[in-house]
């Protein structure tokens, strides 16, 4: 207890204590500070449901210290997945910012090739829209009130089968699709209704929906395979229906005049 009493031994103590936080301590928490990692980092804007392309990400070099132990590292990791919230320009990725495949409204979205097109028609009355039980991949009819003016309710031919992407609210989010949305005591009503359809589809329902009160019909709800079956039935009556009239050959017309 003398000893440490004494001013002259309790000063050197100090100095010790001092030189040895400035020459190790320090010097290893400097180190860990300096030490960098080269991450990917988006480059712009990316909207929700959007894919991931090698013009959107960067890999850069910041320090290492207190990235989360998740963060992405490698870019070719993230080139073709799926943005699962909006990314803004400087955000690093994260898994659970990315997924493998877009949402099931999505996908048909950022997969169409010009042979279908995704078009929207308005859920007039609840009951028109199976009382707000529509989902996505389901296969409808589309019925008619007082079709082409007969007074009978029909469906077109072009509308027997026809699959559900989306079913929206007025608000612009996606409602009763089949996805949770959180709360379940919340769900907003739907106001529209968007279909995968051919091009000859998509003029029938433009010209339905501004002069008629559709009313939507469930034939199909379950596994793809069943439901492409419904569509494909579908297409090959569209493809009859619209089939061009084979030309006669003008041989064959001449002999018949002849005869």
């Amino acid at each position: 207890m003398k000893l440490l009493k004494n001013r002259t031994v309790l000063g050197v103590i100090c100095i010790v204590l001092s030189l040895l936080i400035c020459f190790a301590v320090t010097p290893l928490f400097n180190s860990s500070l300096s030490k960098t990692a080269q991450i990917v980092r988006i480059t712009r804007d990316v909207a929700e449901g959007e894919q991931i392309t090698d013009s959107m990400v960067q890999t850069v070099e910041v320090g290492s210290h207190n990235l989360p132990d998740t963060i992405i590292y490698n870019a070719d990791s993230v080139v073709g997945k799926y943005a699962t919230a909006n990314l803004f320009a400087g955000d690093y990725l994260l898994p659970d910012k990315l997924a493998d495949s877009p949402s099931m409204e999505n996908t048909y979205l950022y997969n169409l090739d010009g042979s279908k097109q995704a078009v929207s028609v308005t859920i007039k009355a609840f009951a028109n829209g199976l009382s707000g039980k529509l989902q996505s991949g389901d296969i409808v009819s589309v019925m008619v009130p007082d079709y082409e003016g007969t007074g009978v309710s029909a469906t077109p031919p072009e509308l027997q089968y026809v699959q559900i992407i989306s079913v929206t609210a007025s608000t612009g989010y996606d409602a009763n699709t089949g996805e949770s949305t959180g709360d379940e005591n919340e769900k907003e009503l739907p106001s529209t209704v968007t279909f995968l359809v051919s091009s000859e589809q998509a003029q029938v329902l433009a010209e339905l929906e501004l002069d008629s009160k559709l009313h939507l019909a469930l034939v199909y709800r379950g596994d793809a395979e069943t439901a492409a079956e419904f569509i494909t039935a579908q297409d090959d009556l569209i493809a009859a229906l619209y089939a061009e009239p084979e030309v006669e050959a003008p041989e064959a017309a001449e002999s018949e005049a002849a005869e």
